[in-house]
């Protein structure tokens, strides 16, 4: 076995001297397990070039993707939650608040802002999951409502993009008033006739889910995204029964009729300006003779 041992004794290499990979050069895909570098794995989108698997993203990213040149401007970007409960679990939540938003640089859990897609004007409001889940509480149901009061008096379009796990437990019944307050104003601007689309990402979860998430003109969704109200293994143990097959996928949503379709984010960019082409003679359409959005 002499092939298997050192023939030459003290090669030491010095600690300087050791090559070593840094950090975030390469991504593996979670499904696959396809290894690719982060400049492929960011040219690609976000995307697995093999199985296609879509990775989650943040606005950031979103922005970057959809307005022309990554120049947006964003609206009430200062807005921070307060503490109406004086809720504590582990920690206070006036604490949590500041560790989160150190920790990824966000005020809370959406951003919303307006720029151009292809040249045409169009309001964004993207959820981001990292803070606290992209649990909804007070400020992202009135980020929301500010962004579509913008929209509507601007007459813009109207994109939401929607990443959550549902309502914010520390602020409880604030939370969930948000819920009626998005779908009220999302009303508003249906009767202006302002188009509005509805993206969900994965996950998109709980209360998110039953309000604005579902009140699209358009309701679309990226693939394989998880959609749905109550997680799959609460259903489970309510009805005591197997799930079929990729219950909750946005394929499976999109099978049974709550979906209008499916989009690669590759294809995101293009198949909203069509989108929106499409849409143009509603949004600027005079009130009074503007045509009745459908809201479910």
């Amino acid at each position: 076995m002499s092939w298997f041992k050192r023939v030459e004794k003290g090669i030491v290499t010095p600690t300087e001297q050791k090559k070593e990979t840094p950090d975030g050069l390469w991504y593996k895909c979670p499904e696959c397990k396809t290894v690719a570098t982060m400049a492929e794995h960011k040219r690609l989108l976000y995307t697995c070039a093999k199985c296609n698997h879509h990775d989650r993203i943040d606005s950031a990213e979103y922005f970057e993707i959809l307005f022309d040149g990554g120049e947006f401007t964003e609206l009430d970007a200062a807005l921070t939650s307060g503490d109406p409960l004086r809720f504590v679990d582990t920690k206070a939540y006036p604490q949590r608040l500041a560790a989160t938003q150190k920790a990824t640089g966000l005020t809370d859990a959406v951003r919303s802002a307006h720029g151009q897609l292809h040249g045409q004007d169009l309001v964004v409001a993207c959820m981001d999951f990292k803070f606290i889940g992209g649990s909804m509480g007070s400020v992202v149901g009135e980020k929301i409502a500010r962004a579509i009061d913008y929209a509507r008096q601007h007459r813009i379009p109207f994109l939401m993009i929607s990443k959550s796990g549902g309502a914010r437990m520390m602020e409880a019944g604030y939370s969930l008033m948000q819920m009626a307050k998005t779908s009220a104003r999302l009303a508003m601007l249906s009767e202006a006739g302002i188009p509005y689309i509805s993206m969900l990402t994965d996950p998109t979860t709980g209360g998110v889910t039953a309000s604005f998430a579902m009140l699209g003109d358009f309701n679309i969704a990226e693939p394989g995204a998880l959609i749905g109200f109550a997680g799959p293994r609460v259903i489970k143990e309510t009805i005591g029964k197997d799930l079929p097959k990729d219950f909750q996928s946005a394929e499976f949503v999109l099978e049974h009729g709550f979906l209008d379709f499916i989009v690669d984010r590759k294809q995101l960019k293009q198949q909203l300006a069509d989108l929106l082409t499409m849409l143009q003679p509603a949004a600027i359409a005079a009130p009074e003779t503007a045509p009745a959005r459908r809201h479910q």
